[in-house]
């Protein structure tokens, strides 16, 4: 996952934070709860990001399992087809014995 992905994120938990620390300083106007409320908000945007980044991850791990089960369908098919071929051309061929010997 790229920076230019998460640019969205970051801009909305820096507007989180500093959202947090103008409320707590007007409010309060303690330093001490401001910094705790600064520090709550960064971690919980940060918590964000982390499971955005995730579910990313998590959609890309889906796409490659899907993609690889398709491969493997794909090859059993032709595995299939091609015995399926086989075995058809084995009981033609004991059919036209078969009715060679009923001709004779």
């Amino acid at each position: 996952m790229e920076i230019r992905e998460l640019i969205g994120d970051i801009v909305l938990t820096i507007v989180m934070v500093v959202s947090t620390v103008v409320l707590v300083m007007r409010f309060w106007q303690d330093l001490t709860i401001a910094i705790a409320a600064t520090l709550m908000m960064l971690s919980l945007g940060g918590l964000l990001i982390s499971l955005g980044m995730k579910i990313v991850s998590l959609e890309q791990s889906v796409v490659q399992r899907e993609r690889t089960m398709r491969v493997n369908m794909e090859e059993m098919s032709n595995a299939m087809a091609a015995r399926y071929d086989n075995t058809v051309s084995h009981m033609e061929e004991i059919v036209d014995g078969l009715s060679r010997r009923m001709y004779r």
